[in-house]
């Protein structure tokens, strides 16, 4: 016997519903799991359901790529952790839909699926500095702690720092007289700001491009090499997807990491580089950030003016113990109401204990009429890296982003800093340290 066309609609309807309850529970799947990956502080594994509310993390050889339930992509690239806050796609009603996705630190890719282009006034890709809106968009961001770097490769981004009505809580793009826009058109720049600046700075440069803090795998959808991009006219899902398509990756698998080749930097090659990268004060620039790119080195900090790389083969090895460094070399600024005055760096001292991994650092910010002592303590990282949270926090009343290279004895270390003095003064400059003999 029939089911009468009545019952047979009522199913249809309860099926459909349950459908659409299954779509907005699930924020989409783990398709590709490269070296250390956790989902929940668990190993992910391809085919793991990502739910919203999910925590997102990959260790220095890791990579995560996640197939939204809208067919969208989110990319982690190495050292990144991620949160996906929430992802609910409504397909009768888009305007209910919500997304919010927040990068902590690291490299991520943002690939815009069908339900976020229907809906996407209620987007929302959030960083500790930044709050990002999308037109529909493929885009990538770096951020740490105190500087987020935008770019896009296909349709356009709005950023906005917090503040001024702009709020981490909120949902949907930050759109104000202090928000700027950025499109895939505008193909070698970023969108830059960094923790408390109150517009995004629009910045040229192929070594600022987050591409270059971390390179993409070489499959990664859509791009050619480690580097380049492939930009096309169709700005659709599937075809933003080339070479990997969406079946190749529906049938990924954990891939283990293996040991990269080692490489040794020769001795006339600096591991860390380090200095002014753009024209201040009537003082040029001490480097140019694209070639230095094109000779292995990436970003590892960047504050303001000044800008600190490490080249791709430097080695790190860390020591045991403790070790004390001294000042080789710095650049420094007071910035007032638009002004530059250059500054130097006195009675400067660097301590790393490598056993408990942490540092401290000190030093006098010295110019003219001003002697100002800056401080900062903080974490150091398995890969070199190290860093103070902010400079609010106890023992710290500057903020500081560097890394390290070399083992032992020969060990060298590089950092950037930043400090607000007050609401119209901010100090930043960039240092290089050698263990003291």
């Amino acid at each position: 016997m029939g089911i009468h066309t009545p019952i047979r609609h009522l199913l249809a309807a309860v099926l459909f519903s349950l459908a659409t309850v299954c779509w907005a529970g699930e924020a989409g799947k783990v398709v590709l799991s490269v070296g250390e990956v956790r989902l929940q502080g668990q190993p992910a594994k391809a085919g793991n359901s990502v739910q919203p509310g999910d925590h997102l993390s990959t260790g220095a050889d890791g990579y995560l790529y996640i197939k939204t339930v809208d067919n969208g992509f989110l990319i982690l690239r190495p050292n990144s952790e991620a949160s996906i806050v929430a992802y609910q796609a409504d397909t009768d009603t888009p305007a209910n839909s919500r997304f919010k996705i927040e990068l902590q630190q690291g490299v991520a890719r943002s690939i815009s699926g069908q339900a976020v282009k229907n809906a996407r006034q209620n987007f929302r890709f959030n960083t500790p500095i930044a709050a990002i809106g999308v037109r529909g968009t493929d885009f990538t961001v770096f951020t740490d702690a105190q500087t987020t770097r935008i770019a896009v490769l296909s349709g356009g981004v709005v950023v906005s720092g917090f503040g001024q009505g702009c709020s981490p809580e909120g949902n949907g793009p930050c759109e104000s007289p202090n928000s700027r826009e950025l499109f895939a058109r505008q193909s070698a720049e970023v969108l830059q700001i960094s923790r408390g600046q109150q517009v995004p700075e629009l910045i040229r440069g192929k070594a600022l491009l987050p591409d270059a803090n971390t390179p993409p795998l070489p499959d990664e959808p859509g791009k050619t090499s480690r580097n380049s991009i492939r930009r096309s006219t169709d700005t659709s899902l599937e075809s933003s997807l080339v070479p990997l398509k969406l079946a190749e990756l529906d049938k990924a698998t954990v891939v283990n990491g293996s040991t990269a080749p080692t490489v040794t930097l020769p001795n006339s090659v600096a591991p860390i580089s380090w200095g002014r990268w753009k024209t201040i004060a009537e003082q040029s620039a001490s480097i140019n950030l694209d070639t230095l790119s094109a000779e292995g080195y990436r970003m590892a900090a960047l504050t303001g003016d000044f800008a600190l790389l490490r080249h791709q083969n430097a080695s790190w090895q860390a020591p045991t113990g403790s070790l004390n460094f001294a000042l080789q070399g710095s650049m420094a600024q007071f910035q007032r109401n638009g002004a530059t005055q250059l500054a130097s760096l006195e009675n400067a001292s660097l301590s790393i204990d490598f056993d408990r991994s942490r540092f401290a650092t000190q030093f006098d910010l010295v110019s003219q009429d001003i002697r100002l002592t800056r401080q900062a303590q903080g974490n150091v990282g398995s890969d070199g890296s190290f860093s103070s949270a902010s400079q609010f926090l106890e023992g710290n009343n500057m903020t500081v982003q560097g890394v390290l290279a070399g083992s032992q004895a020969s060990t060298q270390a590089g950092y950037t800093f930043q400090s607000r003095i007050d609401d119209l003064t901010v100090a930043t400059g960039v240092a290089l340290w050698g263990v003291k003999k």
